[in-house]
């Protein structure tokens, strides 16, 4: 701010003399520089020499000129092309006839100071003269390489400025900088085609070094805001400049070496990295794979040899170059005919040159589109440079480009194939963690970005058929996952099947026992004459032969596939079907009794429960489970189901009882049946040796409750198809134990002791072994 004072103090101020405002030359300055006069003078500031000597001011006398060095032969070359340029609007008759440009090149050191005192004396008169009557700009428009601070120095004047090299997009505010404008895309665009390159590489884990300037502030605070959109982590952003302490530079390199990421981007100049590049040279860090901003992508210096150990394989965008084309046809489509130079300020300042900029809009002889849009900016076209050693010699290789279009749109081109990376041709990684493969997810870990994570692998029922899935998808009611969790299958459909060795087992054994039954019945009916099965009551001991065979045929209706049809069948038949054989059982139990009653003395009882009344026994008790059955179809039938929760990788095929309770109040009524039965038989036991029905009946009540109270636990926690098959056995194991205990003693006696099939031998009469 002093200096900035000191060179205001030494030139134009407006004040009031006599009444009249006037201007007076309070000093006189001198830079080095190029001048050649014209009609319109245009200004020119560049950094020949890349710096400068530090003055100390005491602000007692007048400040020596300033000391630079270090020449920079290419930014000569930029006032070459300058002068190129003046000279070859000069020559042409078309371009401006009858006025003369000239042109004022001022050399700023690169100094901040040097720049803003440069910027006022290119806005006020070279001329020596003690008054002048007015004080117009004698100065066009301004071309220079350091915007910023030209900008804040003069831009209240109205001066227009172009630059060819200022990126920063702070410089596209036009509150701030109404007349500026350039030649060269903001780094708002480049931002946004680094955040594009990072994309397309797919690194999501990387370092920023910026200029700590407006330059890289800006420009990195863009570029974050583009790249955060892609899901990309910067692990460290840090501050670079040329005046740096050695301190600080070693602070830098120790987070750069003790840091994961292996991708940085370094969004400064060349000659703010200059020191930083030496030190990781000297230290020799590789692999890391540098992105470069267009500020140093194509810088001479570092492109050699002894740098290219560490910085080979850098990548970045640069603006793209070319021949310089000839300037036919275009003066900002402005003609005016001009009389004579004397009135030319007048004129030129009714057109204000800023808002004719704004105008420009034509096609070059590459067929770009060249035009400055609401910010003064062009569009923007980057090549993509990668360092490459060819023979010996480090080539800034052109591997790809970057456009933008009017419309706000955007084309990244890459020639992947012909870039060489700091690892070599393979793309090198630039993430915290790696990417999960399929059948996995990502868990963020706790405290740290989310580009840092764990991979854990998908629940079941869950699969992530991609790589890097943030989370598991579910896969469909009839589908599982598979052991990778990368696929959903079709579960597999699991029912009691008449093709699976339980199915066929079962099967086997229904039929046998239905044999048995058969064999049975054809015994009792080739016997039927004879003392034994005319004193077992022959037409109830046939009805439970036909109730057991029933029996046994249950069993086939709880194999297969469920169905509407079949699930109503196997539960109605099974608990109608067993009524009617205990309810034979209990007949012929009532029948034991009152016949051992009836050969006590008065005793009328047999008399009062004769076939009538064990045919209405048997019909009643089996009309009172046949309501039940028909309220359960009625009401709330069983149905066929699939159970997703049983197993995972399963679906069981089953019968829905639709009313549990009614399922159990079947049970129940023949639990019921069969508890009295065992009741009566019971205390019917102590009848003589030979006639030892009771004993019999007791037996197979014994069995047939003791099946179906472990039944019940069994039936409960049996998952699947075996719930099916412990029913299947439960009825099996019952009805094997009433045909085995009530039936087989006889059916021995007729077929292998036919002398104790007598009348005498079954009353008691005649002394005999027991049973």
């Amino acid at each position: 701010m002093n200096a900035h004072l000191l060179i205001f103090s030494m030139f134009c101020f407006s004040f009031q003399v006599d009444g009249d405002l006037t201007c007076r030359i309070m000093g006189k300055d001198a830079m080095s520089g190029l001048f050649k006069d014209g009609d319109l003078v245009i200004g020119g500031v560049f950094p020949v020499f890349g710096g400068v000597e530090q003055i100390r001011t005491l602000f007692k006398t007048e400040p020596p000129k300033a000391k630079c060095f270090g020449f920079d032969l290419r930014v000569f070359q930029w006032v070459q092309m300058m002068v190129f340029a003046v000279e070859e609007i000069n020559m042409s008759n078309k371009l401006l006839p009858n006025i003369t440009l000239g042109y004022r090149i001022l050399d700023n050191c690169a100094s901040p100071a040097e720049t803003a005192r440069a910027g006022l004396l290119l806005a006020n008169r070279p001329e020596e003269g003690e008054y002048v009557s007015s004080c117009p700009s004698p100065i066009t428009a301004v071309i220079t390489s350091s915007s910023l601070n030209i900008a804040r120095a003069i831009g209240g004047f109205g001066i227009p400025l172009v630059s060819y090299t200022s990126t920063c997009s702070c410089l596209s505010n036009k509150r701030e900088f109404p007349t500026f404008s350039r030649t060269i895309p903001s780094d708002f665009f480049q931002a946004k085609a680094l955040a594009q390159l990072v994309k397309h590489f797919g690194w999501t884990w990387i370092g920023v070094i910026q200029a700590d300037n407006e330059y890289g502030i800006v420009g990195v605070q863009s570029f974050t805001k583009e790249v955060v959109k892609h899901g990309v982590c910067i692990a460290f952003t840090e501050n670079i400049l040329s005046t740096y302490s050695a301190t600080k530079i070693l602070h830098l390199l120790d987070t750069i070496k003790t840091s994961t990421v292996k991708v940085i981007l370094a969004f400064a100049s060349e000659r703010d990295l200059r020191v930083l590049m030496q030190e990781i040279v000297r230290q020799n860090i590789t692999g890391i794979q540098w992105i470069a901003s267009e500020a140093w992508i194509t810088a001479a210096r570092p492109s050699t040899v002894e740098f290219f150990r560490s910085f080979g394989g850098t990548v970045g965008f640069t603006t793209r170059k070319m021949a310089i084309p000839p300037f036919k046809d275009f003066l900002l489509n402005i003609r005016p005919s001009l009389d004579s130079t004397n009135n030319l300020n007048n004129i030129f300042w009714e057109y204000m040159v800023t808002k004719q900029l704004k105008r420009v809009s034509f096609v070059n002889q590459f067929g770009e589109a060249v035009y400055f849009d609401e910010n003064g900016d062009p569009p923007a076209a980057y090549d993509i440079i990668n360092w490459q050693l060819n023979k010996g010699v480090v080539s800034h290789v052109t591997v790809g480009h970057f456009d933008t279009s009017p419309d706000g749109g955007s084309q990244l081109v890459i020639d992947e194939d012909s870039i060489v990376w700091s690892t070599g041709r393979e793309v090198p990684k630039g993430v915290c963690s790696e990417s999960c493969p399929p059948g996995t997810r990502k868990a963020a870990r706790k405290g740290q970005p989310i580009c840092c994570f764990d991979c854990i692998p998908c629940a079941d029922g869950t699969i992530a058929n991609t790589t890097g899935a943030a989370e598991c998808i579910n896969c469909p009611q009839h589908y599982w996952s598979n052991d990778g969790k990368d696929t959903c299958i079709l579960r597999d459909i699991e029912f009691l099947s008449y093709y699976d060795a339980m199915g066929i087992t079962l099967s086997t054994v229904s039929l046998f026992g239905l044999c048995l039954t058969v064999a049975t019945i054809s015994v009792f009916f080739s016997f039927r004459s004879t003392p034994i099965v005319k004193a077992n009551n022959s037409e109830l001991s046939s009805l439970l032969l036909f109730s057991l065979l029933l029996c046994f045929l249950c069993p086939l209706t709880f194999i297969g596939q469920p169905t509407a049809w079949s699930c109503m069948l196997r539960h109605t038949a099974f608990g109608i079907t067993f009524a009617l054989c205990i309810s034979c059982v209990l007949g012929k139990t009532i029948v034991v009794v009152t016949a051992f009653r009836a050969t006590l003395p008065n005793n009328n009882m047999a008399k009062n429960f004769g076939p009538v009344q064990q045919r209405i026994i048997v019909c009643s008790c089996t009309a009172v489970q046949v309501v039940i059955c028909v309220l359960w179809l009625s009401l709330k039938p069983p149905f066929p189901d699939k159970n997703f929760k049983l197993s995972n990788k399963k679906i069981i095929l089953e019968c829905n009882t639709g009313s549990e309770i009614a399922f159990y109040a079947v049970l129940g009524y023949i639990g019921l049946l069969a508890a009295t039965c065992l009741v009566l038989a019971f205390l019917a036991r102590k009848l003589p040796d030979n006639f030892n029905e009771a004993k019999l009946i007791t037996f197979s009540m014994l069995i047939f409750c003791a099946v179906w109270v472990t039944f019940i636990p069994a039936y409960v926690s049996s998952p699947g198809k075996y719930t099916v098959a412990v029913e299947i056995f439960a009825i099996l194991s019952s009805t094997f134990g009433l045909l085995f205990c009530i039936f087989s003693p006889k059916c021995y006696i007729i077929l292998f002791k036919p002398k104790k099939n007598t009348r005498k031998h079954i009353m008691g009469k005649i002394p005999s072994k027991r049973l």
